[in-house]
């Protein structure tokens, strides 16, 4: 909408004494639920790339070590003194041979330290052919697992520019060049390969190239055997496809560069980063200047740390720890999220030597040497972890006299740092933001008890940020230590565990295989029993068990096995409306498709305490109620009387929710119904059918006009519909309607209720369940929301389809036989399908008026008694929706061959092989949106820094500033003339109803099935669109929901049905949309003038009465969406106005068509409430009217002209005014006292509450006379002098005070 924002002085002017006008921000708002808010619908599936498609595992390491102790290779000069230590051992202390086999027995120790299930094999000094050997064995016995070769080449040359490194002669005498090429085919993949030679980056060039010539050579090979498909030659000798992209490479340094040769550093210090970090990270930092920091620090004193490497509470093995978190926190924020899952979580042993070889980029380029690696890693050198390690390091350090002296070490505050680090990001993180460069740390934190419970709970706060946060999570690692933590049996972590898994399963539901392998979903099913957890806990345990039976059979087996149906069963009574829900949506899932779940159900009488929850106060809950008791029915495989006696008691309990006012029950009950019919289908195609074959005899014997004669019509069953119209938002408009309409035609019958001439026809002895089911299945598909409509037309449809093939022509295809649905639940013969014993002989005694098609228009001729085209025969295809509303169920339809006749019937047929109706919702995914999104958060609409918040504020001071300007109008109105014409337009039909808008200058106007919004200010026209009740129904009353705010447009029709619109006005470009829509009143009753609907709506109680043709008075809980109380009004006529005491809501007051004002006391039961009729009126009543406060008098007025006020204490009026004579319209100003008469003279009145005429408005002629015609309807401004007027000539105006008197 456009508005001004409110400037500071306009503020300013709201005074102290107007606070109490800022009451709009306790007003209740209706309908602004989430499930009000949003479709119902399942979050967009994303696919996860967390999980690794393949884990590998290094089994088979070659240590190929060619050092020729003793002896230098002669491309290399080296410094004297020089780095000598290989493998911390130094190999001039002893004999050469001793050396090099220490130094290999060092170098398999340090590597077996990170994999220690591998195979290793040494070659020491090889030849090439001991290479070649060694290399293919272990890739024979490795198979499809990856092998790493490992290459010390410090006693042989450097590698060579034609890609060969070296080994020797079995003399020692020669160095012997091994070509890379030769290497690549006897290692295959996958491999990794780790060079530690000077100038080692020569071989990942020479790697690459040969790579690629093999490449190209496999592609040549394959070009020629298909060129040469008979030479089978070709293809023994086609080499293997290239490793290159299952190989890993990492080399000591570039092309160009020398290893270390600092006497303070080991000789093989690549090796040394990639096997012993923590040993050669600690020496090396001894050497940098911080080390003098730190006092009597030696390196001997450094071989002293206690501790194991693997002991994460001794020094060494708390570094350790530190440096494993760090290294993966600098992998997982520099890397591509792909890379780093294939280097750092596909395989153990690589992840260790990627982690140390980020080391090893440090330590070396410090020394001017760059390791590289295949695939290529951007710098990580200079990353600010790296500091928080130094500082770790230092931390240890400093303590290590004391600790040896025997002072207690003083564990590292890393991880604590860490944490607040991270919970700083979390409190104000969001997806816009980097990832928090903490998240592994908090990872490796959980394996601390220390610290496991806060990282629990931020990791928890973390996850509810958002999908993407879990996906995050996932991605770093997250589950495998979340799974395993399901085995501890600390208390304190269960609320914590269960929410994060109920995360992730919110994001990710195929955990549910790996929670049910390592018997996870017991955990959650001990945390669901446990009485003492709170009920938002065990809700979490409830959702995550539920998405582990989720379409898994081995879930729904584990969960049974369990006992989680008793668990569910227990609890449903809890006060906690969640947890009812889920433990609903629970038990739904788990006997989908499970016949034992269903039995143990059976035993445990599931169904019957279930039923508790369809009166259940939150629609949610009574959803997840019918979704369980609709799955109940619909997995049954085997039939039996037991089987079929529980499914009818389902079936005909759950037919009490059909008026249910939450579209999102219904939905669900038409998928529970659909279950229902699938099981007995042949039933039901042949109810289908009798309806037909009597329908067509109906038709046989109405062939003119003259014959109609007068009942009921269902309104879905006219001729003509709003799908004429251009809206297309309607679900409505276009559809073909089932066969449940009447036989008469619209322009002679009175407009009722859908599914009226359903139950006012229907009588006890048509007793069968099944023809109750369908009963209801048609009311359903006449049901004002077009979601449920358009799940019941489908059933009908279908059944109808069916029906129609059964009952096809025979002489069509002789060969064919006609035949029920497949799945008919038993062959029994025709009388067995009742529940009492005592069935017709011949045919089903169903009353027609359950479904029947659309009547023939007058003149028109009959079809034949056997319709030669089969496709309309009460079938709905579907393509159906395309068709026109007219289009009659029995017509001749149109010429078709034989030939597409018979096709028709074989395309037909194909739907008989169909077990099931498939229809469904999307219910559940929805629900499961509640976990998906932040529930820690506070709500939008409560934080009052949102930009919804302020918006609503805004809103309020508006409101305030609007209200305050208008009290200067109300307290001159009761002396001035209300004559001048501010607004004239005219609307697109006769207006029937008109509503202002409280605070924006716009008034909205209904015709029969159109809402039209105009800008009375700027005399334009906003937006225009279709109610979507069909003709001949028509709109009879509407009014704003949430006016103080996001105002909702409510319109009731005269067959009952009550419709709230959102956008109604078009503004900012948003199209109108359907909220919500219920049948508020059934068995409208026929008369030739009736009030339609009339309605009441309370903002203050969210409470809505209807009335109008019936004799009841409904009151409706708009929050719950349920029917609170039915009244009967005691009147034989119409209600024709209705008024509710706005500060007790006790008080009701009804106006009637026999001239009777009645008052109720809702507070009574319903055969006494009425406390007080009021008799004076001699003529239809047009409007009641309660005013405001305590003693307020009530006004009303009738047809003949008087208007009484009444003290609802007494019996007898306290005054009458007589106005104008046959009054169709009569307004009272809420807050002036003035009251406007409007007549079918074409003249409007406006008198004080003193009876003083102070104005009237008749029609003149002339071209500058007022245009009004005889009065329709009338409407006050709620807080402004302003009167709205709509005549039957179309025309709207609007009056205001004369300024200028």
């Amino acid at each position: 909408m456009k508005r001004d924002m409110a400037t500071p002085s306009s503020l300013d002017d709201i005074t102290e004494s107007e606070e109490t006008d800022l009451c709009d921000w306790q007003l209740p708002l209706a309908f602004m639920k989430k499930r009000h808010l949003e479709r119902i619908e399942g979050s967009k599936t994303v696919t996860q790339t967390w999980r690794m498609k393949e884990r590998m595992k290094t089994v088979s390491v070659a240590l190929v070590l060619c050092l020729n102790v003793g002896v230098d290779p002669p491309d290399v000069v080296k410094t004297s003194p020089c780095a000598r230590l290989e493998c911390w051992i130094d190999p001039l202390a002893m004999s050469p041979q001793k050396a090099l086999e220490a130094i290999g027995g060092n170098l398999q120790k340090q590597y077996e330290r990170w994999q220690p299930r591998a195979r290793y094999k040494q070659s020491l000094d090889p030849t090439v052919e001991e290479v070649k050997k060694l290399c293919t064995s272990l890739r024979r016995n490795a198979k499809e697992e990856r092998v790493l070769f490992h290459y010390n080449g410090h006693g042989v040359p450097k590698p060579t520019v034609n890609g060969e490194i070296w080994v020797f002669n079995k003399s020692y005498t020669q160095y012997i060049p091994l070509s890379i090429y030769d290497l690549q085919t006897w290692m295959g993949s996958p491999s990794i390969f780790v060079y530690d030679c000077s100038n080692a980056g020569i071989i990942l060039e020479s790697f690459k190239q040969f790579s690629q010539q093999r490449e190209q050579e496999y592609e040549a090979c394959n070009e020629l055997a298909q060129i040469n498909r008979n030479h089978p030659s070709l293809h023994n000798n086609m080499p293997l496809p290239p490793p290159l992209k299952n190989c890993i490479q990492l080399a000591a340094c570039s092309t160009t560069q020398l290893l270390p040769m600092n006497p303070e550093l080991p000789a093989d210090l690549f090796t040394s980063c990639l096997t012993t970090p923590i040993k050669i990270a600690l020496r090396w930092f001894c050497c940098q200047r911080s080390a003098k920091l730190v006092p009597d620090i030696t390196l001997e004193l450094i071989d002293k740390i206690p501790g194991r490497l693997n002991d994460r509470r001794t020094p060494l093995g708390e570094l350790n720890w530190i440096f494993t978190a760090i290294t993966d926190t600098i992998a997982w924020n520099v890397l591509p999220r792909e890379l780093f899952q294939k280097l750092f979580r596909q395989d153990l042993l690589v992840a260790s030597l990627f982690r140390n070889f980020l080391l090893a980029e440090r330590i070396m380029r410090s020394y001017n040497c760059t390791p590289v690696s295949s695939p290529r890693l951007p710098p990580t050198y200079h990353h600010p972890m790296w500091q928080a390690w130094d500082l770790a390091v230092d931390h240890c350090l400093s303590q290590i006299s004391t600790v040896l002296q025997g002072s207690e070490y003083k564990h590292s505050p890393f991880f604590a740092e860490q944490l607040t680090a991270f919970q700083v990001w979390v409190i104000s993180g969001s997806e816009m933001r980097s990832p928090p460069e903490q998240l592994p740390i908090v990872l490796q934190v959980l394996l601390s008890q220390v610290h496991r419970l806060r990282a629990l709970d931020l990791l928890g706060r973390f996850l509810d940020l958002g999908p993407w946060a879990v996906s995050l999570a996932l991605s770093v690692g997250i589950f495998p230590y979340v799974l395993k933590l399901l085995q501890s049996s600390a208390r304190e972590l269960r609320p914590l565990l269960v929410f994060i898994w109920a995360k992730i399963l919110a994001v990710d539901s195929s955990c549910q295989a790996d929670l049910v392998k390592d018997n996870g979903h017991k955990y959650f099913l001990s945390v669901l029993a446990d009485p003492y957890m709170p009920a938002e806990h065990r809700t979490m345990a409830a959702f995550v068990l539920a998405m582990i039976v989720h379409n898994y059979p081995n879930g729904q087996e584990a969960c049974l096995q369990g006992n989680m149906i008793a668990i569910c069963l227990d609890q449903l009574s809890d006060p906690h409306h969640l947890l009812r829900q889920w433990l609903a949506v629970c038990l739904a899932r788990i006997w989908t498709n499970f016949d034992a779940a269903r039995w143990c159900g059976v035993r445990d009488s599931a169904h019957e305490k279930l039923y508790v929850l369809l009166n259940d106060p939150l629609p949610e809950v009574r959803a997840g109620a019918v979704l369980a008791l609709g799955t109940f029915i619909g997995n049954c495989t085997e039939r039996t009387d037991h089987a079929n006696n529980i499914d009818h008691n389902v079936g005909l309990t759950l037919l009490n929710i059909s008026q249910d006012g939450s579209p999102i029950v219904r939905r669900e009950l038409s998928v529970a119904l659909n279950e229902f019919v699938c099981q007995f289908e042949s039933h039901f195609v042949m109810i289908s059918m009798q309806l037909m074959e009597e329908e067509q005899k109906r038709q046989n014997e109405l062939h003119s006009p003259d014959n109609l004669l007068p009942g009921p019509l269902s309104p879905l069953g006219s001729g003509s519909s709003a799908g004429s119209h251009s809206s297309s938002s309607l679900g409505s408009g276009d559809l073909l309607v089932p066969p449940s309409g009447g036989l008469f035609s619209p322009d002679k019958m009175r407009r009722i209720p859908s599914g009226a001439s359903l139950s006012s026809l229907w009588a006890p002895s048509y007793g069968s369940v099944y023809a109750q089911v369908w009963k209801v299945i048609l009311q359903l598909s006449n049901d004002p929301h077009p979601d449920v409509r358009d799940l019941c037309a489908k059933i009908i449809g279908a059944i109808n389809l069916k029906a129609s093939i059964t009952a096809k022509p025979q002489r069509v295809k002789e060969s064919r036989k006609t035949y029920s649905a497949p799945n008919s639940p038993t062959n029994r013969q025709l009388g067995n399908t009742y529940l009492d014993d005592s069935p017709p002989n011949d045919k089903l005694a169903i009353p027609h008026e359950i479904a029947r098609p659309v009547a023939l228009k007058p003149g028109e001729q009959p079809p034949p008694a056997r319709p030669q085209n089969p496709a309309p025969i009460g079938a709905q295809f579907a393509h159906s929706h395309q068709f026109p509303r007219s289009r009659k169920l029995f017509d001749k339809g149109p010429s078709v061959s034989r030939t597409s006749i018979t096709n028709t019937y074989e395309e037909a047929e194909e739907v008989m092989s169909h077990r099931k109706i498939e229809i469904q919702t999307e219910f559940a995914s929805w629900s499961c949106k509640y976990f998906a999104q932040s529930v820690m958060k506070m709500p939008e609409e409560v934080d009052p820094e949102s930009t919804l918040h302020h918006e609503r504020e805004w809103r309020f001071v508006r409101d305030t500033k609007v209200r305050r300007e208008a009290r200067e109008q109300q307290k001159k109105a009761q002396f001035s003339r209300l004559d001048d014409q501010i607004f004239i337009n005219k609307n697109q039909n006769v207006p029937l109803g008109i509503c202002f808008h409280p605070y924006e200058s716009h008034v909205v106007v209904a015709d029969r099935d159109g809402i039209s919004t105009w800008n009375w200010e700027q005399g334009a026209k906003l937006n225009h669109f279709y109610n979507g009740n069909v003709k001949p129904t028509r709109i009879t009353s509407i009014d704003l929901l949430n006016a103080h705010d996001i105002p909702l447009l409510l319109t009731g029709s005269d067959d009952g049905a009550v419709r709230v619109w959102r956008n109604y006005s078009g503004e900012n470009g948003k199209p109108h949309e359907l909220v919500t829509a219920w049948q508020a009143l059934t068995d409208m009753l026929p008369s030739t003038r009736g009030s339609g609907m009339v309605v009441d709506w309370e903002q203050e109680s969210g409470m809505l009465l209807a009335s109008g043709d019936v004799r009841i008075i409904r009151v409706w809980d708009t929050q719950r969406e349920v029917r609170l109380q039915d009244i009967p009004t005691g009147a034989d006529s119409c209600v024709t106005s209705l008024a509710c005491d706005s500060v007790g809501r006790s008080l009701l007051i009804a106006g009637c068509g026999d001239g009777s004002v009645r008052l109720y006391d809702r507070r009574l039961a319903p055969q006494e409430c009425r406390v007080m009729t009021l008799r004076e009126h001699n003529s239809w009543v047009v409007k009641v009217h309660l005013q405001k406060g305590g003693d307020g008098n009530i006004i009303s007025g009738s047809v003949a002209g008087d208007v009484r006020f009444w003290d609802p204490r007494f019996t007898e009026s306290v005054n009458t005014i007589n106005t104008v004579q046959s009054l169709t319209a009569l307004e009272v100003h809420e807050q002036a006292e003035v009251f406007a008469c409007g007549s079918a003279n074409q003249l409007i009145s406006v008198y004080n509450l003193a009876g003083d005429n102070l104005s009237t408005i008749k029609y003149h002629d002339g071209f500058m006379g007022q245009r009004i015609g005889p009065l329709s309807c009338m409407a006050f401004h709620q807080h402004k002098v302003l009167l709205a007027a709509g005549s039957s000539d179309s025309f709207l105006s609007i009056y205001a005070v004369d300024k200028k008197r």
